[in-house]
């Protein structure tokens, strides 16, 4: 029952635009699933959903297959304001409303030099294994982001 209700909200938010754990409970409900906020929370945390902006609406959005990744993370890579480091710290500025985002292509980039990612509205603090690791990662995101 799980993976199919999982099935549907990925065809739900592909075919419309869901803003709320509310309007994904009332979409599934349309569809013959029940579903608490908690199962509908639960589902988005399972399925890595995010809630990006797409034509000034917010909305949730599936995360992009592998041969999307360089458009996707070009994309999101495009919204940063500035990156900066210091000691083991990177800390990058974006667009109001894309940090998660941002953070979940930064995440996609497998760098095993990265400890863990925190992000807010538009701001990200990523904690990495050395100062050295910070400058390299620094540089990196800001050539991504043509910074």
């Amino acid at each position: 029952m799980k993976s199919k209700r999982q099935e549907k909200i990925l065809d739900i938010i592909e075919k419309e635009v869901v803003a709320t754990q509310e309007e994904l409970i009332n979409a599934l409900k349309r569809e013959g699933y029940a579903a608490t906020q908690a199962t509908a929370s639960r589902d988005i945390r399972q399925l890595h959903l995010l809630k990006v902006m797409v034509d000034g609406v917010y909305r949730y959005v599936a995360p992009k297959t592998e041969s999307d990744d360089a458009k996707y993370n070009h994309a999101l890579f495009s919204s940063i304001k500035y990156v900066a480091s210091s000691l083991n710290n990177v800390v990058i500025k974006t667009n109001p409303g894309l940090a998660n985002a941002v953070c979940a292509g930064i995440d996609s980039l497998n760098d095993e030099s990265i400890l863990g990612s925190v992000a807010g509205d538009d701001t990200i603090i990523i904690v990495v294994r050395s100062e050295e690791a910070g400058i390299t990662l620094r540089d990196r995101i800001g050539r991504l982001a043509g910074k």
